[in-house]
């Protein structure tokens, strides 16, 4: 068991609640939340969390030659994540935060490791606009935002499904979004997506397409993505949502 940390309101222990039973959703022990100050004077809450042997995404791939993924491994991974991301937008939430240092793994066999969506704490519910405030008119980290949320703080799906192409382009590339370029918040507000690796696979390259349309709706959703040949096979059974 580990204890994930917090910031704010303390609102994660309620989204979490709502997964509870949900394979691709990181699951808490009792409902009970710590709360202290931390050393910066802000309030801090903690909550026990299942512990995740493999550590996040970003350490597992640390492993791995210019921290790349091979594509099949990419596929399996792309289909966990947005198997949890269905079941966060089934209840009316959306993330926020997608990347890989919020996404756990929980390793098996070889052939068998497991992600598990983290850190709820920038979670909003979808088409919330109470948080907005000028001093902090985006949810997220900047570099993985999507433009509608960058631009004017637009909270939907959309945002989680954007994020997730970032993550899958992450572990394509071995490297942050933006990589190419000098990242300004600006070039993204223009709805640029980040440059694609030369040698992507043709339907990786449709499936971030998707993720990265510039309209919100246009990315469709999580089941709808499911669907992509990116998969190569039909979704006949989810995992429980």
């Amino acid at each position: 068991m580990e204890f994930e940390r917090y910031l704010g309101e303390g609102s994660f222990g309620s989204i979490l609640s709502k997964f509870k039973g949900c394979s691709r959703i990181v699951q808490c022990y009792g409902s009970g939340v710590e709360q202290r100050l931390n050393d910066k004077g802000y309030v801090e809450y903690t909550i026990p969390m299942e512990y995740a042997a493999g550590g996040s995404l970003s350490d597992f791939m640390d492993r791995f030659n210019d921290k790349k993924l091979p594509d099949p491994m990419i596929r399996k991974f792309t289909r966990m994540l947005l198997e949890g991301l269905a079941t966060i937008h089934r209840h009316g939430y959306v993330h926020c935060d997608l990347k890989p240092e919020n996404i756990l793994v929980f390793p098996g066999s070889v052939c068998d490791l497991k992600l598990k969506i983290s850190d709820f704490g920038l979670s909003k519910r979808d088409g919330d606009t109470t948080w907005w405030h000028p001093l902090k008119s985006y949810a997220g980290t900047p570099i993985y935002m999507s433009p509608e949320s960058i631009s004017h703080g637009e909270i939907g799906k959309g945002l989680d499904l954007w994020l997730l192409g970032c993550v899958v382009l992450e572990m394509y590339t071995g490297k942050r979004p933006w990589w190419h370029t000098n990242y300004e918040l600006e070039d993204l507000m223009k709805c640029y997506e980040p440059l694609f690796p030369p040698n992507l696979p043709c339907d990786a390259k449709l499936f971030l397409m998707t993720c990265f349309a510039p309209e919100p709706d246009e990315r469709k959703d999580a089941l709808t993505l499911l669907r992509q040949s990116f998969f190569r096979r039909d979704v006949n059974k989810l995992t429980k949502l």
